[in-house]
């Protein structure tokens, strides 16, 4: 029950956190209707008002669906893990954005990743994958190819060798680093790089990749690790020289 003062929240928060925590627990299951806001208010001893506020914030977090008409209601969503990553992405790019992460955590995590991953990766690969990923080499070589468009190469790259690994869970936690934070380090180390430099290196992880030598993969990978380290600590000290001046 809640006397509606929540502990560090909103009644309407506190009561969306109790119903979510009874759908992840599954005591609510997939489809099925919540009880009525007359019902819920009486169970968790608050107004109606509130269990809308508290069912909006649960709509809003892809929880839950409302449905109009004589059978609708509110019912709780299949929940996969396309729209837990989309979750997930979400919360890295602010996290990002509010600075509280530092592009060398970024570095350090990505690698970190996958060279955990590269044994899984050399193994279980498919020659698609390869294709894929030596398709985006050819347009991060393309002069025509804008900034935006190599940032995007580049995260696809990333995202097919994690996909490599044949683990849907991996893909899903290598999601933040390489969907939302990579992008991010782009944007502070695309003036610094150099095209040609980061698409030879990427040839030398998919060749590692191709002949399933995960030593000598997790060894390219470290190597490019480095040169995005020096990249990011140049551009850092350039932007701190331009805060000064």
């Amino acid at each position: 029950m809640s006397d509606e003062r929540g502990k560090g929240m909103g009644a309407g928060e506190a009561i969306a956190a109790q119903i979510r925590a009874l759908i992840l627990e599954g005591r609510i299951g997939v489809d099925e209707r919540l009880p009525g806001e007359q019902d819920l208010a009486a169970r968790f001893g608050v107004s109606r008002p509130t269990v809308r506020e508290a069912l909006k914030t649960l709509a809003a977090q892809n929880l839950i669906r409302t449905r109009r008409g004589s059978s609708g209601g509110s019912f709780v969503n299949r929940y996969g893990i396309e729209e837990a990553q989309d979750q997930l992405v979400s919360t890295a790019i602010m996290l990002m954005g509010l600075n509280r992460i530092a592009p060398e955590a970024v570095t350090e995590a990505r690698l970190t990743f996958l060279s955990a991953i590269a044994p899984l990766a050399c193994a279980r690969r498919t020659a698609q994958q390869v294709a894929a990923m030596r398709a985006e080499i050819d347009v991060q070589r393309n002069p025509a190819t804008t900034d935006e468009e190599f940032c995007a190469s580049d995260v696809r790259f990333h995202r097919t060798l994690a996909n490599a690994a044949g683990n849907p869970l991996i893909a899903f936690q290598m999601a933040a680093v390489i969907e939302a934070m990579q992008p991010l380090l782009n944007m502070l180390t695309w003036r610094g790089r150099d095209r040609a430099e980061i698409a030879a290196r990427h040839a030398r992880i998919v060749s590692t990749l191709e002949r399933r030598d995960a030593t000598a993969l997790i060894n390219e990978l470290a190597q490019l690790s480095d040169y995005t380290g020096r990249l990011v600590a140049e551009a850092q000290a350039i932007a701190g020289r331009s805060r000064v001046s």
